[in-house]
C-alpha cells in the first residue's frame, strides 16, 4: 500500500547571517480533536526560493486515491497508477470555492485499465500550472475522493496524524499563516504571527468536524 506520509516541500533558502525560527501548529478540528491531512501554508516576509516542480504518484487501490492529500508545486506532474483489478475513470475539478486562489487549472479526466494477475493496471499523467486545490473523483466510483493541494509557498507541509506541522529555520520577521482543509469549505482567515528566536507554538481550530478516514 502507498503510504500517506507527512510531504514537506523543501525549504527555503536563507541568506548567510540571516535569524530563523522554529514554527509548530496543531491543526484542531470543531470539537478539539487533532487534524491530519491538513495542509498549513507559511508566507514569510521573506520567501526565498519558489517551491520546485516535481514528479508525484498518486496511487488508486480499494476504492481510494493513495495518498489522500498531495501537495505539489505549480508546475510539477501528477503520475496516476491502478492498482485495483478493475477500471477507473479518473477526474479532476476546482475543489477551491470560496478561495482565493480558485484554480489550478486542471480539469482533466483519464481512464485507467484495471490490473490482472501478470499486467499491471493502467498510468497515466498530467502537470499541474497553477496554485489552487483539486478534487480527484473517480466516474465509475462515486465514494471515491482525494484532493491534489497545489502550494505558491516553499513552506508549505500536510499535518501528520496528531494534526502537527513543524517548520524549521523559518527567517525572522513578520509572516501570515494559512490552513486549508477539504471538508473546510470556507477558507479561515490567514493569521500574523512573529518569527524569532523563541520557537512558536500556537493551534489552528477548523469549524468543521472532518469525517475519519478509513483504511
Amino acid at each position: 500500500m502507498l503510504k500517506n506520509t507527512l510531504f514537506l516541500i523543501a525549504a527555503c533558502a536563507i541568506s548567510a547571517g540571516a535569524g530563523a525560527g522554529n514554527v509548530q501548529f496543531q491543526v484542531l478540528d470543531k470539537e478539539g480533536r487533532a487534524v491530519p491531512d491538513a495542509v498549513v501554508v507559511l508566507y514569510p516576509a521573506t520567501p526565498g526560493v519558489p517551491p520546485a516542480a516535481s514528479k508525484v504518484t498518486i496511487g488508486q487501490q480499494r476504492m481510494r486515491f493513495l495518498p489522500l492529500v498531495t501537495v505539489v508545486a505549480p508546475g510539477s506532474t501528477l503520475h496516476f497508477t491502478n492498482l485495483d483489478r478493475w477500471d477507473h475513470h479518473i477526474r479532476g475539478t476546482s475543489a477551491a470555492q470560496g478561495f482565493a486562489d480558485a484554480s489550478a487549472g486542471a480539469d482533466f479526466e483519464m481512464r485507467l485499465a484495471g490490473a490482472n494477475p501478470g499486467t499491471p493496471g493502467g498510468e497515466a499523467e498530467v502537470t499541474v500550472q497553477k496554485p489552487g486545490a483539486i478534487l480527484l473523483g473517480c466516474h465509475l466510483h462515486g465514494s471515491m475522493r482525494g484532493h491534489v493541494f497545489v502550494t505558491d509557498s516553499a513552506w508549505t507541509i500536510k499535518t501528520d496524524d496528531d494534526g502537527i506541522a513543524r517548520f524549521a529555520a523559518v527567517p525572522e520577521g513578520a509572516a501570515q499563516l494559512r490552513v486549508w482543509h477539504a471538508e473546510q469549505l470556507v477558507e479561515l482567515p490567514r493569521r500574523s504571527l512573529q518569527v524569532g528566536a523563541a520557537p512558536v507554538l500556537d493551534s489552528v481550530q477548523l469549524s468543521v468536524v472532518p469525517r475519519r478516514r478509513k483504511y
